[in-house]
């Protein structure tokens, strides 16, 4: 029977080995090496070749690119660590099937669509509708699909191993905020820093959700079945307007105007981000310090 995981066990079960460097910190939160399978996917996948393109695209269009950058990093992630999570103490891998994993996936991506995006249409095309302008219509089903989004936030918080995913989420964000800040990237520098940062992807949803709103009260009032469409296709082009808000945002982030934006995307983000341990931010540390030395090596 497998036991409870803890921090030290949370990002991995199969820590072997001595290592060096950036590695030391890792080891000491159950942090352990990708696999020669995983890091070769990581240095040719089509990802990779997104990231070098992404920020060279024209406006808009490079929001897309860097949304479906972001599914294939996520996507690939996610089936790295369900396979992590299949191997048992004595470090024997159970192989999950493929099918499983992309139907899992799908499963999960259906959901969040008919959940965020379509729930919001057919409470409001049911109760409100008749009786509120078209205008008001789209407002209140804008408003109902944050307050499910805020809902969601509070009730995944609510479970433990969700709570720590949070706290690495914060550490992450201190590690990449005294980066920002140009300070040597060493454990007692880097807690002083906030758990908030402004290109959060909570942040980001946030903002795609506001833009939602102002898109399809312009289309105004279709019918059912065009309304139903429109939320699924539309969401690349509200992502990709999302995309060059933040981008936007963190040229000028310190301007008070874009400061006050920026406020809710950073409040929310205290239900996404928890004060992490000195075992996850070294582990954030180590993360931090790979990237940094696998783009030198792209970029020399």
């Amino acid at each position: 029977m497998r036991g409870k995981t803890n921090d030290k066990t949370f990002l991995s079960r199969r820590t072997s080995g001595n290592r060096r460097g950036d590695d030391a910190g890792a080891e000491k939160c159950g942090y352990s090496r990708p696999s020669p399978r995983w890091r070769d996917r990581r240095n040719h996948s089509t990802s990779a070749q997104l990231i070098q393109r992404s920020s060279q695209e024209a406006a808009f269009s490079r929001g897309i690119i860097v949304l479906i950058e972001t599914l294939v990093i996520g996507i690939e992630a996610l089936l790295h660590s369900a396979q992590v999570a299949a191997t048992d103490e004595q470090d024997q891998e159970t192989e999950l099937s493929p099918a499983l994993l992309w139907g899992m996936i799908a499963v999960g991506v259906a959901l969040a669509i008919a959940l965020f995006f379509l729930a919001p249409l057919f409470l409001t095309r049911y109760l409100f509708d008749p009786y509120v302008s078209t205008l008001v219509s789209n407002l209140i089903e804008g408003f109902l699909r944050i307050g499910i989004f805020v809902a969601y936030l509070k009730f995944i918080s609510l479970i433990p191993g969700i709570k720590t995913v949070f706290a690495y989420h914060g550490a992450e964000h201190k590690v990449v905020n005294a980066y920002e800040a140009g300070i040597p990237l060493e454990l007692e520098a880097v807690k002083k820093y906030s758990t908030a940062h402004a290109r959060c992807g909570t942040s980001f949803l946030l903002i795609v959700l506001v833009i939602a709103i102002i898109v399809f009260a312009l289309l105004g009032r279709p019918s059912l079945w065009l309304s139903v469409l429109s939320r699924i296709v539309l969401i690349p082009v509200i992502a990709a307007i999302g995309y060059e808000i933040v981008r936007l945002s963190a040229a000028y982030r310190r301007h008070i105007l874009v400061r006050a934006l920026l406020t809710p995307g950073l409040a929310l983000q205290a239900m996404t981000t928890k004060e992490p341990n000195d075992n996850q931010i070294e582990t954030a540390l180590s993360a931090l310090n790979r990237v940094i030395e696998a783009d030198r090596e792209e970029n020399p």
